[in-house]
């Protein structure tokens, strides 16, 4: 009786990659209609992927894996796939945040959201280190190796980690706001603290809040954003700034407005720097139909490209890296 189980009991592998893959081809079936012919000519149901069943075993192999070291092999065995373990995910998962690296195998992480209290780690090959429960954010310069620590009143950057101190910046303004994102400049001397109640340029004596902006001097106006994301380019000459609600825009290394960047989809979500400076990419996602364009540098100052209008800068990619700006297809979903 045993080995009659044995023998038919269903592969969960086999079902897991088989399902996986009918719902990754009806995904991009949609996807390809919904491009070709228009959103609003889908009649059709949103595909469902069909493996919620098989989650509490593909967790408890994924355990086994882990103890037994080999969770390569794991990985593709079972692809990972986001939509079966929402369950496990709403029940268990943490959120980890502001990862940057250290050196060799040790990186630096938190624990937590902006709106949390929050743990700061050190992982270390696979060895795990608390720090000091008073850090409520953790950041690292693009170049330089200049990394700021925020603690409840004050931000502190360090030429390395446990560097020497470059400077202390004593907050107000800022001091009880939660951080989304802490990015210091590659000399220590100013930073860019990104909340969802605005993103704000410190420097020894100033907490400029430079996005977003009440240009209109609106009375009832509020500093209070969704969505918000900022960069600096890696020699810090340009600030992108962005939310869910507002263009993005491009400001200089003090916060003046350079030029702006309408989204071609929905929500402007992400932006990034090209390594040598040269470009910028920004992102706005609306489910499967989210869009990322891209800008030489050159075209910087005063460049004012219209949300989900086609401008004469914008081109296909084609993967050219001499392409003066490029436009391809994402999705904020995986």
């Amino acid at each position: 009786m045993i080995d009659f189980f044995k023998k038919n009991k269903p592969d969960v592998q086999e079902e897991w990659n088989a399902k996986g893959e009918q719902y990754a081809k009806e995904i991009n079936e949609m996807v390809e209609f919904g491009e070709k012919n228009g959103w609003e000519n889908w009649k059709g149901k949103e595909p469902e992927d069909k493996r919620d069943h098989l989650a509490a075993e593909v967790i408890r192999q994924l355990k086994l894996a882990n103890l037994e070291n080999r969770v390569e092999r794991f990985r593709n065995d079972f692809p990972p796939s986001h939509a079966p373990l929402i369950s496990f995910l709403e029940k268990q998962a943490q959120s980890i945040e502001q990862l940057h690296f250290i050196n060799d195998q040790k990186i630096v992480f938190l624990q937590g959201t902006a709106y949390q209290k929050r743990q700061a780690y050190i992982l270390n090959n696979d060895q795990i280190l608390e720090l000091d429960i008073n850090i409520k954010a953790i950041g690292k310069s693009k170049q330089n190796n200049i990394f700021a620590i925020a603690t409840e009143s004050k931000i502190s950057t360090f030429k390395g980690w446990e560097g020497e101190l470059i400077r202390e910046f004593i907050l107000n303004v800022t001091a009880k706001i939660g951080i989304t994102e802490l990015i210091p400049f590659n000399d220590g001397n100013k930073i860019l603290i990104v909340t969802s109640e605005g993103i704000y340029l410190v420097s020894e004596n100033e907490e400029k809040l430079i996005h977003p902006l009440n240009e209109g001097n609106e009375e009832d106006w509020s500093s209070n954003i969704d969505m918000e994301n900022a960069t600096l380019s890696n020699d810090n000459s340009y600030i992108v700034v962005g939310d869910q609600c507002y263009d993005h825009r491009i400001l200089d290394a003090n916060g003046n407005t350079l030029g702006s960047i309408g989204p071609q989809s929905s929500y402007p979500h992400f932006s990034l720097f090209s390594k040598d400076d040269n470009q910028l990419i920004t992102n706005s996602c609306h489910f499967y139909n989210g869009l990322t364009i891209g800008i030489d540098s050159d075209q910087f100052i005063g460049v004012r490209i219209e949300e989900y209008t086609e401008s004469d800068v914008t081109l296909p990619i084609f993967g050219l890296a001499s392409r003066r700006v490029f436009k391809f297809k994402n999705s904020c979903y995986q």
